[in-house]
């Protein structure tokens, strides 16, 4: 069961990602000495077949695309014209028989007044549309998205259509706006993330009640999706699920085609549930650690407990105006210490550090903004610099925060072979490892716990709400209550 349900969404939210945009552009344009005409012009997503077959893929709307209309269904274009501010759809001009197989054919109408837009008109009807509206120009201007995703390394698609050569296009101007509108949420957007982290705290701590020794790693993944799904509403996924116990928690991206979270997970196990809902487009990452038999063991505590510290000493520190790489340098330099401390490693810590020792236990980088994607835009923007020392290099950004920023913290210490063993035989970092104590640990595999932050005016909140101590995790397991029942809570009733 769920104390939740899935709330109404305001297609105003999409309202307000236009006019930020239309402001940012405005402004752009302005102190470039540059026309306030011409057109902001995105294509949506297009539905896919399955290769060469008939069988149609579950349709997810383009992401630049919904963060500006909100709209779900695939082969739409949108405009925004820069003069007067007015948005505008096009859709498909559906064939009779659509409702026959797909349901009714809605009438423009319907898509105006669903997806609070100025006008609604046919795909076909796009020049004849851009020029009534151009205003006597006669090579109408096009704003289209075409930029790098500093995550992916993949360009944007820009819109194309029969006969767009008729018109002037601009290729460069829209998308580092767009992006950076995308960094900082509005209010609506936040309530929709925290939706998406309510019902996704809620599945991970149903997983952790149920979850027994001698299942497969896929039926804690199935729970997951069943609980955001029956009772949040979450179609989609935020990404593919990873659900990874013992050795395969060392593996950061596990649970993809090649490694399908598919183990049967033992007694003494630890599991790494990386599983965040998606809820209208927007995202939650969540990632929990515990052990499948519901007690950990002190070398377990160890490892968890030096992530723990981590994850709340950045947290601790989270503030506008804060660098990002020294937040991802103080999770290193917290793991490291606790390490030193377990004599799993021996040494200064300030040498580790210098020697990028951190990168071997966290290879990744500390977080990532989020909001319509898992790894949303705006990390590198021109003048940030990307890192090049192992494991910084790895981080999503390395910008300073500002408030209304959405960032995952997500630190992890994992024991992965192909790291581990050429790090003890380099003659710069072998001194660092006290070869007996990590024997021990060489096959627990790895721990991450993540969260997702909104920075605010003077810190950050944390979105999340999952048992994080251990002692909460064991309670959880044993049947306990989440949140757990205090006295202030009785007194309350």
């Amino acid at each position: 069961m769920s104390s939740l349900s899935p709330p109404p969404v305001p297609m105003e939210l999409h309202a307000v990602n236009r006019r930020k945009l239309l402001d940012s552009i405005r402004l752009h344009l302005s102190n470039s000495d540059r026309p306030l005409h011409g057109f902001v012009f995105l294509q949506g997503g297009e539905e896919k077949n399955r290769y060469c077959t008939d069988h149609a893929e579950l349709f997810r709307q383009e992401s630049y695309f919904a963060y500006l209309f909100g709209v779900r269904e695939p082969d739409f274009y949108g405009a925004i014209d820069i003069g007067s501010g007015k948005s505008i759809l096009f859709i498909p001009r559906l064939p009779d028989d659509y409702a026959v197989w797909l349901g009714e054919i809605k009438p423009l109408s319907h898509f105006k007044e669903t997806y609070m837009v100025d006008m609604v008109f046919y795909v076909d009807e796009i020049i004849q549309v851009f020029n009534e509206h151009s205003k006597g120009s006669e090579n109408p201007l096009l704003y289209l998205l075409h930029g790098l995703n500093t995550d992916s390394s993949n360009f944007s698609k820009p819109a194309s259509f029969e006969g767009m050569e008729k018109f002037e296009t601009d290729l460069t101007t829209l998308h580092p706006i767009l992006a950076e509108c995308r960094v900082i949420k509005s209010s609506l957007e936040l309530q929709l993330l925290q939706f998406a982290n309510d019902i996704s705290s809620e599945a991970h701590v149903e997983v952790m009640r149920r979850v027994t020794p001698g299942m497969k790693e896929y039926q804690m993944e199935s729970m997951f999706l069943h609980h955001t799904y029956m009772y949040g509403g979450c179609r989609h996924c935020s990404y593919t699920c990873i659900c990874a116990t013992g050795d395969n928690s060392a593996v950061l991206h596990y649970g993809h085609a090649a490694a399908p979270n598919d183990r049967t997970f033992e007694d003494g196990d630890l599991a790494l549930l990386d599983m965040g809902g998606e809820y209208h487009f927007y995202a939650s990452d969540i990632t929990c650690s515990f052990p499948v038999n519901g007690k950990f063991t002190s070398d377990q505590s160890l490892i968890y407990n030096a992530v723990l510290d981590a994850h709340n000493s950045v947290i601790s520190a989270m503030k506008p105006g804060v660098n990002w790489v020294d937040m991802h340098k103080l999770a290193e330099r917290t793991i490291l210490e606790s390490l030193k401390k377990g004599s799993i490693l021996t040494g200064d810590v300030d040498k580790m550090m210098v020697e990028r020792l951190g990168a071997v236990f966290m290879p990744h980088g500390l977080g990532h903004f989020m909001g319509i994607d898992t790894h949303d835009t705006g990390g590198y923007p021109t003048g940030v610099e990307r890192p090049k020392e192992p494991g910084l290099k790895s981080l999503r950004t390395a910008r300073d925060l500002l408030e209304g920023m959405v960032i995952t913290v997500e630190p992890g210490c994992y024991f992965i072979k192909a790291l581990l063993v050429p790090a003890m035989e380099n003659a710069r970092t072998s001194k660092f490892f006290n070869r007996e104590t990590i024997e021990r640990f060489k096959n627990l595999g790895g721990v991450r716990i993540e969260s997702d932050l909104v920075v605010t005016a003077d810190g950050c909140k944390n979105m999340t709400n999952v048992p994080r101590e251990t002692w909460e995790i064991e309670a959880v397991m044993a049947g306990g209550p989440w949140p757990p029942i205090t006295t202030e809570n009785n007194s309350a009733k």
